[in-house]
């Protein structure tokens, strides 16, 4: 039973893991409206806010939308 304990421990501390990432560090999650009430609008298109991506290279990408 020390195998299936451990993974599925293992298991739970890596979703709590990767929650805390997208509460933390995802521009659509806003935990200070009073300082800084829109944090999507200050992403650059080079800035890689997703896990993981197959074919994409943020580091290629260029801007193509508008500063406001």
């Amino acid at each position: 039973l020390i195998p299936l304990f451990l993974i599925i421990g293992s298991g739970g501390i890596g979703a709590g893991l990767y929650l805390m990432r997208l509460a933390m560090f995802n521009p659509d999650v806003c935990w200070d409206k009073k300082n800084n009430p829109e944090p999507w609008n200050k992403l650059s298109p080079s800035d890689q806010y997703k896990f993981y991506s197959v074919n994409v290279d943020y580091s290629r990408l260029k801007k193509d939308r508008p500063d406001f």
